[in-house]
């Protein structure tokens, strides 16, 4: 393994410290017995995969499109060593990726496809060979707007989520029996006045600009519980919590319906703590983390901590991108670009967050990073660098060590894990 680069050097609390504020997080939770480890495991990335300039409604800095579609790798559960296994070719960037409980469907938002006069994207839902991990296209629909850059799934697996970011909406789409998705039940505009150009939390020097020009919706999630449904409006400084109708696939206000963000700051992903009591969200322009509470009975979201996820003395520009909670609650990981580095924050007993260190992702513009069904392994997409990078994780102290490994992917931008040792 190469030694990091003096430039890449990056503030870390001794293991002491470490250890101290490891000691304080909440108890570990519960986790199902983990498959054997000769059982295969695949990864599905992604990517950006066509030219996007000429075809988006507004001029962005995006990449060029080096992805090929959906990247199949065969991952060993021992060393976390990819294996290319495919490809299933795509020129409409699905970029981001969902897959239901039994592993047998696999659903994809194609950001830059384009369906009617309105210039909609679209969601395809496909079939999984769960002997090769081929993927056979079932259908495809529209978006219901542009950009669709999240989906997800309602616990029941009968309700898929889309957020569409150039679009600034969110849509319900419902699944068919036979796993094909349907035209969207509902679909909701994001209307409010936009967040100023510079964020309230900016680092100094920060010239961080990116949505703060229209609305954008960027995540939507359900709660834990199916009960609420909840999206991030970068551009208007907001998550908005939905109660959600699951007989007929429809989002209605809840009180209270928004919860606002420091101007500017530009709320991007976010994650709920696995006993679902706390929430943690990114903020992609004011570069924070806010730990907030969550009422699964109101849903009700309450704010009560804010931290930089850079080092204290970092001045200039970052964007930060994801956003995840290790699998037994400890550690929140948060992701920054042009810093180029994941955070690391311990998880204390009250829900509150404290630093534990950086950790440089071995490549250019980190998008997005997902564990392994296992939590052993951390896979990092270097969206600009054209590779996934494979992280070790240190489950004590939550610390990311890297493998060596990289998997050569064009602009990749999310990767989800299919355990082919789970019956369908």
């Amino acid at each position: 393994m190469l030694p990091c680069p003096s430039r890449r050097s990056f503030l870390q609390s001794s293991l002491p410290a470490s250890l101290a504020l490891v000691a304080t997080a909440p108890a570990a939770l519960s986790l199902a017995v983990e498959p054997a480890a000769d059982s295969p495991l695949l990864a599905y990335v992604g990517t950006f995969s066509s030219p996007l300039k000429d075809t988006l409604p507004t001029q962005v800095d995006l990449p060029p499109g080096n992805g090929r579609g959906i990247h199949i790798f065969r991952v060993d559960r021992r060393s976390g060593v990819w294996t290319e296994a495919g490809v299933h070719e795509s020129g409409t960037s699905p970029s981001c990726l969902v897959l239901n409980a039994a592993g047998t469907r696999l659903y994809s938002a194609n950001e830059t496809d384009r369906i009617g006069a309105g210039k909609h994207g679209s969601v395809t839902a496909f079939a999984i060979d769960r002997t090769t991990g081929a993927l056979t296209p079932l259908n495809t629909v529209s978006s219901g707007g542009a950009g669709p850059t999240y989906v997800s799934l309602h616990p029941t697996e009968k309700h898929l989520f889309v957020a569409n970011y150039f679009g600034g909406s969110v849509a319900v789409l419902p699944v068919l029996a036979d796993g094909r998705i349907g035209a969207a039940s509902d679909v909701k505009e994001d209307v409010g006045e936009i967040g100023p150009k510079k964020a309230a939390n900016a680092p100094p020097g920060s010239f961080a600009f990116s949505g703060h020009d229209s609305t954008h919706a960027h995540q939507i999630l359900p709660s834990p519980d199916g009960r609420h449904v909840l999206h991030v409006d970068l551009g208007l400084d907001r998550i908005f919590v939905w109660k959600f109708d699951a007989a007929n696939g429809t989002l209605l206000a809840s009180a209270p319906h928004a919860v606002p963000f420091p101007p500017g700051d530009g709320p991007r992903h976010f994650h709920f703590h696995p006993h679902g009591r706390w929430l943690y969200s990114i903020q992609e322009e004011g570069s924070t983390v806010v730990t907030l509470d969550w009422e699964a009975s109101t849903g009700k979201l309450t704010p009560r901590q804010t931290l930089s996820t850079l080092p204290p003395d970092f001045k200039g520009s970052n964007f930060c991108s994801e956003i995840l909670v290790s699998h037994d609650g400890r550690f929140v990981y948060c992701g920054n670009r042009l810093h180029d580095s994941i955070g690391i924050f311990s998880v204390a007993a009250d829900g509150t967050l404290a630093f534990v260190e950086e950790v440089w992702t071995r490549g250019n513009y980190p998008r997005s990073f997902s564990f392994d069904p296992s939590g052993s392994f951390l896979a990092c997409c270097n969206q600009r660098d054209d590779n996934v990078a494979i992280f070790k994780v240190d489950k004590t102290t939550g610390v990311l060590n890297f493998t060596g490994g990289y998997a050569a992917v064009g602009n990749p931008s999310h990767v989800v894990f299919l355990d082919l040792a789970k019956g369908e």
